[in-house]
């Protein structure tokens, strides 16, 4: 069945994998992101490209009446758009905290604020929002990312249960390590933020075991293990509340599950040795 779809953060990694795979299914895709450019090749498979900022709540509204006026109706809301901000709590600026919340929590809010009343009207609906095996695990000079992820679970669970009597579903998708734009965007900021202060040590550590990673191959999932993951959430007629999904996602969980903070800590810092 054609669906409507909206995705956010389809410039890149597993938003543009995945639309391009609902595309092919023969889904209706609107494909979001600031980077309109680079996603040219979307466009050219038929995906309807619209320049969004989640922080602009005015592009937000102007994508949903776009989407109304064009199609009637929204099937599917992916907030999927988001950011890792890295960096010591103490040298991490409340500013930026700031933005991280307004990108990662703020931001999918207000859009899922304006799509919930036409899912409600028309009595169906899915949203998926993309966490983090972080917002359920926790690592160094994270604390600001995995403190919206967390909250992103706590606020998805809860709008699970009010939507619910709609006929809306609320997934929330966990994705462990996956070859995608956020080590890029992690790393350098976290090195100037906190590469030369006191925290430099386990920075420099941070960075030499991503820095590993990103050399070997089998070190993160390929983006098509979300797409596929995605294509069967939106396919299903009962989704599951969550999907823990891609490298090292159920071990690191189930650990910290588990084993407790003093030894999924001790693992965490011989990790960064």
């Amino acid at each position: 069945m054609k669906k409507v779809i909206l995705i956010t953060g389809a410039s890149s990694g597993m938003g543009h994998e995945t639309a391009k795979k609902l595309l092919e299914q023969g889904h209706i895709v609107y494909a979001a992101a600031r980077r309109i450019e680079k996603m040219k090749d979307l466009e050219a498979l038929g995906a309807k490209v619209i320049a969004m900022d989640v922080t602009k709540y005015e592009t937000l509204s102007n994508t949903i009446d776009q989407i109304i006026e064009e199609q009637g109706k929204i099937d599917v809301l992916w907030n999927n758009a988001g950011f890792g901000l890295y960096g010591s709590v103490e040298e991490t600026s409340i500013e930026d905290a700031k933005y991280q919340f307004e990108v990662n929590l703020f931001g999918i809010a207000k859009l899922t604020q304006l799509v919930v009343p036409h899912m409600r009207n028309q009595k169906s609906g899915l949203i998926i929002n993309t966490s983090s095996m972080g917002g359920k695990v926790y690592f160094p000079m994270g604390a600001w990312y995995h403190a919206t992820k967390h909250a992103l679970e706590g606020w998805s669970d809860c709008l699970r249960i009010e939507l619910k009597q709609f006929g809306i579903n609320v997934v929330i998708l966990e994705p462990g390590a996956i070859k995608t734009e956020f080590g890029d965007v992690m790393f350098q900021p976290m090195f100037e933020r906190s590469g030369n202060g006191p925290y430099k040590e386990i920075v420099q550590k941070f960075v030499k075991v991503g820095e590993e990673m990103n050399k070997n191959p089998n070190s993160a999932s390929s983006p098509s293990v979300i797409a596929d993951t995605i294509v069967k959430i939106v396919n299903s007629e009962n989704p599951k509340s969550r999907y823990l999904v891609g490298k090292y996602a159920k071990p690191m969980v189930m650990a910290r599950k588990w084993l407790g903070d003093g030894i999924y800590e001790k693992m965490l810092n011989n990790m960064i040795k």
